[in-house]
């Protein structure tokens, strides 16, 4: 289990009060126990051996040397660690982001490879300084912003391309088409020339990645996959018939340094950055979420975007790429009996070793062998389970994730963020503009008021009509509640003699919302409709007396709740000469 410290909420003085607000993560490693040494010893090793072979897989990926993987997972990881509020999480390279610097590449600089490192770079230095600025706003509620639908889709989507991708690779393919189908067609039309030997090797390396991950979790899959296909290759001299490999990786730490592209680059890169910090960050919150769910601590949203930027600009000053959270080796480290975020320094000083030692035998790695390990983790990207739930709860949601899957497939990656945007706003309209409208009535043995469309057999009182509106009554929703409350009156007849409106889920109104209000009391007013109002009595009389309401909105009858205002309709009626 992982030792928890609630970093979220400073309850000390002076230092440790702002250490708390600015490096959660320094904090609790002040309070570190030795006991829980060989514990995140044994969880870094092991991330360190899924790092490895993923890292420069996902720089394969983002059409980078495998080098430039590996120093993603150094100084990023100690960034994290001290200043991140997750005691588990581990960030580093991912599929999903390198995917996405690949398409910025390719649509900046696809004929300049001097340009590839340099735009991945100022990419992972705009999407941590994105970070940062949402953090001093406090923005990170923005990890709400996209659906659980949405984010599965667009998941599914970019999976399936990064499939697609590996496809020919792994055939030893060379495939030029852009665009998913066209791919797809010449893929189909290609099988001919499929290569034998690269086949085989990158089958085998598939199946051990695969049965290893099924059959032995705690082994690091991505790395005996690769180790397999390496000897495999050495033993039957595979190279010489054809069998590509990784080549050199230069030994030796990164230097820092800062990314330097042509000026007419950033109005794409910035873009560009804005989905990706948008998908980053909603993406990290899913991983580091269902770790502290599984184990039962909190995260603070706006330290966590600000530790995810730092850990980027770490990235970019390291000659790196995009980082993100990593549920795979997050989940090795918990697997492995990890207990703290020194799990993740350990992971980060395994890697220097193998920096500066061991990337010799590095170069006898056969490519196809990369290619296996993106073909895995796209495998796991595709959540199926989710996609199934999803249509059982709400078939309109289901729908909105196969649009985003869609249209990563068809504009691609970074066209498709755009795309996903669009579908949360509309999304967020439609569930906000247009909330749901209730008239109300009341159950037999029943102390409530229900919905007389759910409950047809609720009654109210002849003459009186109580209607609910679920949701504030505000610029974007005010023409709605005006056109629901009349069509509602009109509906009732002639009969109406009371019209109360129940404003406990109305969370809030605006100066067009009041409008709105005062148009229907005036059109009610004029049909001798006696408007009335219940609940948030004292919130409006509080109102009131801030702002000078009077010439906007007279005559409506507060009451403290529906069961008030109907008791006094009941006295009205029968001390009233006139039968409803």
């Amino acid at each position: 289990m992982p030792r928890i410290i609630d970093s979220r909420a400073p309850r000390h003085s002076g230092f440790r009060s702002r250490l708390a607000a600015w490096a959660p993560g320094l904090l609790a490693l002040g309070r570190y126990r030795l006991a829980d040494l060989p514990h995140d010893v044994a969880g870094g090793i092991a991330v360190a051996a899924v790092t490895v072979p993923v890292s420069i897989a996902n720089a394969r990926l983002a059409g980078l040397p495998p080098e430039n993987g590996l120093y993603a997972s150094i100084l990023p990881l100690v960034v994290y660690a001290v200043l991140g509020t997750s005691p588990q999480l581990i960030v580093g390279t991912s599929a999903a982001a390198a995917a996405l610097v690949a398409s910025a590449i390719g649509t900046l600089a696809a004929g300049d490879p001097s340009q590839h490192l340099s735009i991945a770079m100022m990419l992972a230095l705009l999407v941590g300084l994105m970070c940062l600025s949402a953090s001093a706003l406090r923005l990170g509620a923005i990890a709400d912003f996209l659906s659980r639908p949405i984010v599965v889709g667009f998941m599914n989507g970019l999976a399936l391309s990064i499939l697609l991708g590996q496809l020919g690779p792994l055939f030893g393919i060379a495939l030029t088409a852009e665009g998913f189908f066209p791919r797809v067609l010449e893929f189909m039309s290609r099988l001919p020339d499929t290569h034998l030997p690269t086949l085989v090797v990158g089958g085998a390396s598939l199946g051990v990645i695969l049965a290893a991950s099924r059959l032995a979790p705690r082994i690091p899959a991505a790395l005996l996959g690769m180790l397999v296909a390496g000897v495999v290759v050495k033993l039957f001299a595979l190279q010489s018939a054809g069998v590509g490999l990784i080549g050199v990786v230069p030994a030796g730490l990164p230097a820092l340094s800062m990314p330097i592209v042509p000026l007419h680059y950033m109005p794409v890169l910035l873009a560009e950055a804005a989905g990706l910090t948008l998908l980053s960050f909603s993406s990290t919150m899913l991983a580091a979420r269902s770790f502290a769910e599984k184990n039962r601590y909190d995260l603070d949203p706006d330290r966590e975007i600000a530790a995810l930027g730092a850990a980027n600009v770490a990235a970019a000053l390291s000659q790196s790429f995009a980082v993100t959270g990593s549920g795979l080796r997050t989940a090795a480290a918990e697997a492995s009996g990890a207990r703290t975020q020194v799990a993740g320094l350990v992971a980060a000083g395994a890697l220097v070793p193998v920096l500066l030692f061991l990337t010799g035998p590095l170069q006898y790695i056969p490519s196809v062998a990369l290619a296996a390990i993106l073909i895995s983790a796209a495998t796991s990207m595709l959540n199926w389970d989710d996609l199934r739930a999803i249509h059982r709860i709400e078939p309109q949601e289901f729908w909105l994730a196969m649009i985003a899957t869609a249209g990563v497939l068809v504009f691609g990656a970074i066209d498709a963020i755009l795309l996903v945007v669009v579908l949360a706003l509309l999304r967020f309209v439609r569930l906000t503009a247009r909330p749901r409208v209730e008239i109300l009535g009341e159950l037999e043995g029943d102390a409530g008021y229900q919905s007389v469309a759910r409950h047809p057999e609720a009654r109210a009182e002849p003459g009186l009509l109580m209607l609910r509106y679920n949701g504030p009554i505000v610029f974007f929703s005010a023409p709605h509640f005006k056109r629901e409350v009349l069509a509602a009156a009109a509906a009732a007849g002639p009969g109406l003699r009371w019209f109360v409106i129940d404003l406990l889920p109305v969370s809030q109104i605006d100066a067009t919302g009041l409008f709105a209000i005062r148009d229907v009391l005036d059109a009610l007013r004029a049909r001798g409709v006696v408007v009335a109002a219940a609940g948030r009595d004292t919130e409006w009389a509080d109102r009131a007396a801030r702002r000078d309401l009077s010439g906007v909105i007279t005559g409506i009858r507060f009451f403290p709740t529906l069961r008030r205002a109907e008791l006094a309709y009941r006295e009205e009626v029968r001390d009233s000469p006139v039968a409803p």
